[in-house]
């Protein structure tokens, strides 16, 4: 059950608090957040921007990649992994002095990432090779391929041997086992289209994908099914689950954060669309202090349509760059 009317909807409270201009050229995608060094990660076209989330302050970039896409954290080892879709390497670097330790091989268009807490893996999302990469993160060396049957976005860890990601052509969430690296169930979203963002409810055993036709699909990963969409901005790319308040959230490119909170596993009530700005589609949550990041600059034009590029998007004013941090 899904409901929006205004006689059930609480105010979140969230509110655009800060905004840290960070500068620097190209474009942006994941934001991570290192939970026990206090930093987050920026991917930041052929870079990683290390900032201090409390200031804005740009503590280090991790230099050497070829569009980078998400960071993951293997804390065991001391080590961390981004995504560098263009070349089909992953970066793996040093998490006390953030040097560069050496590359791994994933596969075409490696893109989303996570570290599973099961198995002690690290997962890669290839979207144009319809595939997820398996690295052993002790080594660094790759020790297994997922055939995913579709082209992956977003992707979660339930922390107990499976992982969910959203299969964006076939607007669909795979389920896979860890430890056999296969996929084990596929569902619909229906009516969900192209879904992007996907976040997980670890006790209620719920998967929330935020869909580029604006809804959030909202399913059952143990009955493989979905309990309910509600609406949401336009141009989502990333999605936020938070337990301490049971809010879900979905960062939209017109410049809106949709908050849902969850009143049951079968009850969901859109409760606010905050204002952030135009582009601040990915975003990062600090369970501690339920802060939410996202990230975005100013445009300028497009540039010429070409054959490869028939419809370009708007050009980024160097410089503008920025970190919004919202408080509730």
């Amino acid at each position: 059950m899904a409901t929006t009317g205004p006689d059930r909807v609480r105010a979140p409270g969230y509110h655009l608090a800060h905004t840290y201009t960070l500068g620097g050229d190209g474009g942006w995608d994941y934001l991570a957040l290192d939970t026990v060094g206090h930093r987050l990660f920026v991917a930041r076209q052929d870079r990683v921007m290390v900032v201090d989330p409390e200031n804005g302050k740009v503590l280090r970039e991790i230099p050497g990649l070829n569009r980078a896409h998400g960071i993951a954290f293997a804390y065991e080892t001391g080590r961390g992994f981004a995504t560098s879709g263009a070349d089909s390497q992953v970066t793996v670097f040093d998490l006390k002095t953030l040097e560069v330790l050496g590359h791994t091989t994933a596969a075409v268009d490696d893109d989303a990432i996570l570290y599973d807490p099961a198995t002690r893996r690290i997962f890669t999302f290839n979207g144009d090779a319809h595939s997820a990469s398996v690295i052993d993160p002790a080594s660094s060396k790759r020790v297994g391929t997922v055939d995913l049957g579709g082209g992956p976005e977003f992707a979660v860890s339930d922390g107990a041997g499976k992982i969910y990601v959203n299969l964006e052509d076939k607007s669909a969430v795979a389920e896979i086992d860890a430890t056999s690296m296969r996929v084990t169930r596929q569902w619909s979203l229906a009516p969900c289209q192209n879904p992007s963002g996907l976040a997980i409810d670890h006790a209620h055993h719920r998967l929330f994908s935020g869909c580029r036709n604006q809804v959030m699909a909202i399913s059952d990963a143990s009955a493989g099914s979905v309990v309910t969409t509600l609406p949401i901005g336009q141009g989502v790319d990333a999605c936020r689950f938070d337990p301490g308040t049971q809010l879900a959230f979905a960062s939209n490119g017109d410049g809106t954060l949709t908050v849902i909170h969850e009143e049951t596993p079968v009850k969901f009530v859109v409760v606010g669309n905050v204002p952030t700005k135009r582009g601040a589609r990915t975003m990062e949550l600090d369970l501690r202090t339920h802060r939410v990041y996202t990230a975005t600059a100013d445009f300028g034009p497009p540039p010429a349509p070409t054959a490869e590029r028939p419809q370009p998007r708007p050009s980024i004013v160097p410089g503008t760059f920025a970190l919004l941090v919202l408080d509730p």
